[in-house]
């Protein structure tokens, strides 16, 4: 009865050293103070807009800038609001530019990229994480490793790869295959994938195996279900990094096939004779799709990132 009763006593006591060894940045005891309280809300309200003018600042003068005049639009220094609105500057320029195309052809890139990708780097986070390969953290390692390799140190092998492919000895410059295949082997989405197929919990694919499922029926009928998530997260990086590339479809699209170049590579390509208006007009439009691709799905950027395990 003596040690019961020690224990109970100690129990408290445990529990108020677990609540107090929370440190945060301002205590609860200062935020408890008038002067506390206040200083707190001014310095995160001063945090916040300053934030959000770094954020929010070069996509307010990239769409008024589209509605300025050429004189005002290149004015030194430059103006805050258009002084005379100029709506017809975004009309002129998907006409001059044919912007409408210019969004099709990279749509056609990104998604074909983003099918190549999602098929290979599956396959390779499932063997890594469930199949167990021979060698397989060491060649997980080296994935990671590239990331480490700035992206312009790997332009050239990757042009000398697309202008003689190995094996098959096929030059795909000028075809959309050169932009499509450099995508595909994206150690960050191999790292995000597999990260999350370690998570779901080895009783599904006993259970699936016992009953006689293969491993492509368990990747298919199982794994890539509950993977929703992190596969919304990883389309959504591939869409945008396809979408927002502009050096490497400048090498291997700019003069080889004048129809089927980017947003960027033809915006690029009409800023030597276009007005300066016209040319932030097109940016303005190019810019549309991405920024609305991430409004309607942040949910799914942040709940996919944060996914790391299966409750059940």
């Amino acid at each position: 009865m003596a040690g019961l009763a020690t224990v109970s006593a100690r129990a408290p006591r445990r529990q108020q050293v677990t609540t107090t060894s929370t440190r945060t940045l301002i205590s609860s005891a200062q935020l408890n103070r008038h002067g506390g309280r206040v200083a707190y809300r001014v310095v995160l309200t001063l945090v916040i807009v300053v934030f959000t003018l770094v954020f929010i600042g070069p996509l307010y003068f990239l769409f008024t800038d589209g509605l300025k005049s050429t004189q005002e639009a290149i004015a030194t220094p430059p103006t805050l609001y258009p002084h005379q609105l100029h709506p017809s500057t975004y009309v002129q320029a998907w006409d001059r530019l044919d912007v409408g195309r210019l969004l099709w052809n990279t749509l056609y890139y990104a998604f074909g990229a983003l099918v190549l990708q999602l098929v290979f780097d599956v396959a390779a986070a499932y063997s890594l994480s469930r199949l167990r390969p021979v060698l397989g953290n060491a060649i997980f390692f080296l994935m990671l490793a590239t990331l480490m390799i700035p992206a312009t140190v790997l332009v050239v092998p990757q042009y000398v790869t697309m202008a003689d492919l190995p094996i098959l000895h096929l030059n795909l410059i000028g075809t959309p295959e050169a932009i499509w295949l450099p995508s595909v082997a994206n150690a960050f989405s191999i790292f995000l994938l597999k990260r999350f197929f370690d998570s779901i919990p080895t009783d599904y694919i006993d259970a699936a195996q016992i009953d006689g499922a293969t491993r492509l029926r368990i990747l298919w009928r199982i794994v890539l279900p509950i993977s929703r998530p992190i596969i919304g997260v990883v389309s959504i990086f591939g869409l945008v990094a396809v979408w927002k590339d502009f050096l490497w479809p400048l090498l291997v699209e700019y003069g080889y096939s004048p129809t089927r170049e980017t947003v960027n590579v033809g915006i690029w390509q009409a800023s030597q004779t276009t007005p300066q208006n016209l040319i932030i007009a097109a940016s303005a439009m190019a810019a549309v799709p991405t920024i609305v691709f991430f409004l309607i799905f942040q949910r799914n950027i942040i709940a996919g990132l944060t996914a790391g395990g299966i409750r059940g």
